[in-house]
């Protein structure tokens, strides 16, 4: 596995590249090491300004092509969103480096976690936490389809939607104690009392009967989380693993 010097060694070298770069007019880092020196585990995640007019594309092309040869970075996967693309790598140790760029004119912070290296960045509204309605309305229908799956005898399947149904409750668990409500990033703070309640809706084997009592769980789960929002369905849900 990477250690951290091997991931400053990373970071070292992709600032170069960025410093070697015309196109490149800012950069930043974001997630957890923007907020201090993370831990062992962190991985390393940077953005990029490019200057207004350049194809950000080309950039990618290029430094994909360099990360590969000279660090044996694999490209993963591609994100994007608003004028921003998201590149994932996978490098030896597998440390994971997450490079992003972004026209200069639309170069700022989305999360408070950004930290300016160089260059200039611009005012933009965070993102924000999902809302409670969308995340109810996802664990109602991830129930729905679980148990139509048991139905028809595919238990992998139905696993996979039960899974569904736990996380986003626990997602709004989060939301509701202000907890970060995105990638799972809050549940292991949630208090002993929710992780309790959630405990059962694990279940141990792709069984029907397992399945449905996990189901069962993650609903009840679901309903206790949702209050007054989860109401007006709870007969409907209920109903589902009676």
């Amino acid at each position: 596995m990477f250690s951290v010097e091997d991931r400053e060694r990373v970071r070292d070298r992709v600032l170069a590249l960025a410093d070697a770069d015309e196109r490149v007019v800012a950069g930043a880092v974001v997630g957890s090491l923007a907020e201090g020196p993370g831990d062992r585990w962190s991985d390393l995640d940077l953005t990029f300004a490019v200057a207004d007019g350049v194809d950000v594309t080309d950039v990618l092309v290029d430094w994909t092509r360099t990360l590969a040869g000279e660090l044996g970075a694999v490209h993963l996967f591609d994100l994007a969103r608003d004028a921003s693309i998201y590149r994932v790598f996978l490098l030896p140790g597998c440390l994971q480096l997450d490079l992003s760029f972004t026209p200069a004119a639309a170069f700022g912070a989305a999360t408070p976690r950004f930290r300016l290296l160089f260059g200039a960045a611009v005012e933009r509204p965070h993102i924000q936490p999902p809302d409670p309605h969308e995340l109810f309305g996802y664990a109602a229908h991830h129930a729905l389809r679980a148990r139509f799956c048991l139905e028809r005898g595919r238990y992998w399947q139905a696993a996979y939607w039960v899974n569904g149904v736990r996380d986003y409750a626990l997602s709004l668990a989060c939301r509701t104690r202000g907890l970060p409500a995105n990638e799972g990033r809050g549940f292991d703070d949630l208090p002993i009392d929710v992780h309790d309640r959630f405990a059962g809706a694990i279940a141990t084997s792709v069984e029907r009967d397992e399945l449905l009592r996990a189901l069962s769980s993650a609903i009840d789960g679901l309903l206790h989380e949702a209050g007054e929002l989860g109401a007006k369905a709870e007969a409907e849900l209920r109903a589902l693993t009676s």
